[in-house]
């Protein structure tokens, strides 16, 4: 099968387009021809790539070609989308072997390579927000760095719980966060939103380094900072009275099945920035780290 591989750690530089084996299955998976896969910049420096070769990509959607004899979840044929194990090779590949604890089926409303944007991103905004930050009705949240894949979708999300959205981002894109859902738009290179902000419930850091330091300064008492950027010293929350959290993304079928209906009833909606074909990977990767997209970068393996 045709893959796109890394051999060397490094940048975009360093993948391959080559034939490599189908993939294996052992217990507990199914094999998924793999129609389209998300594309996630920082993976090219994740740990989980040290292990060489290693085929990126970790949200998928296709088709089930052929389960595991064990696998209750799915059967053949069955269109699915996916956040993978990031300690196994990915779906920027024509096959993937996928748990099938992990698959849930495509949201009905979405293409493959629309459903194939929504894995990652959606379920880190998901448990960004819900499991990590507790975010309820009529709270506030601010979230830094909102115009991304994460970002997008974690706006939707808030806005549907019914929270109130301040979002911080390039001026630019105010129009387009706000028909997200968010409120009021700060663009960080004129304004420093600790000036326009205090007392909010929650911050979601999506940015890091000083940008994630100033955050503290917005939050009451009490309230949450969670980041997907790196580790916060325990230390830190407390010297400003409030929790902060670090975490990375785990893949679940529930929360997926969930999002599925969200986006099927027209509550939340993928935003695709641009396709590219499989062999272009490098591209698709050099584009993710130019930090220009607006919502998510896809591989699209085969044509819908």
């Amino acid at each position: 099968m045709k893959a796109v591989r890394m051999h060397m750690r490094g940048g975009p530089e360093k993948l391959v387009y080559e034939d490599i084996p189908k993939p294996v299955l052992s217990e507990g998976d199914a094999l998924v021809r793999v129609y389209a896969c998300g594309v996630s910049p920082g993976e090219l420096s994740w740990s989980p790539t040290e292990r060489l070769p290693v085929v990126l990509g970790h949200e998928i959607s296709g088709i089930v070609e052929a389960p595991a004899r064990d696998v209750r979840e799915v059967k053949a044929g069955d269109a699915v989308y996916a956040l993978t194990d990031f300690l196994r090779d990915g779906g920027a590949a024509e096959y993937i072997a996928v748990r099938g604890t992990d698959l849930a089926p495509k949201p009905n409303s979405l293409d493959f390579v629309q459903a194939a944007s929504v894995p990652l991103s959606a379920l880190t905004a998901w448990q960004a927000l819900f499991d990590h930050g507790g975010l309820t009705n009529g709270q506030t949240v601010r979230i830094q760095g909102a115009s991304g894949g994460v970002g997008s979708f974690a706006v939707q999300l808030a806005r549907w719980r019914g929270a109130r959205v301040i979002a911080s981002d390039a001026a630019r894109n105010a129009d387009f966060l706000r028909r997200l859902g968010a409120e009021e738009v700060i663009d960080y290179a004129s304004e420093r939103f600790e000036n326009r902000v205090s007392d909010a419930d929650m911050v979601l850091d999506l940015v890091g380094g000083e940008t994630l330091e100033r955050s503290w300064g917005v939050l009451r008492r009490g309230g949450v900072l969670v980041t997907t950027v790196a580790p916060i010293p325990q230390e830190e929350g407390a010297v400003h009275g409030v929790k902060g959290v670090f975490f990375i993304v785990k893949p679940s079928r529930q929360q997926l099945t969930e999002i599925a209906r969200l986006i099927d009833e027209g509550h939340v909606r993928p935003m695709v920035d641009t396709v590219f074909p499989l062999e272009r990977a490098r591209e698709a990767f050099e584009k993710g780290l130019s930090r220009q997209a607006r919502g998510k970068l896809v591989l699209q393996v085969v044509g819908d």
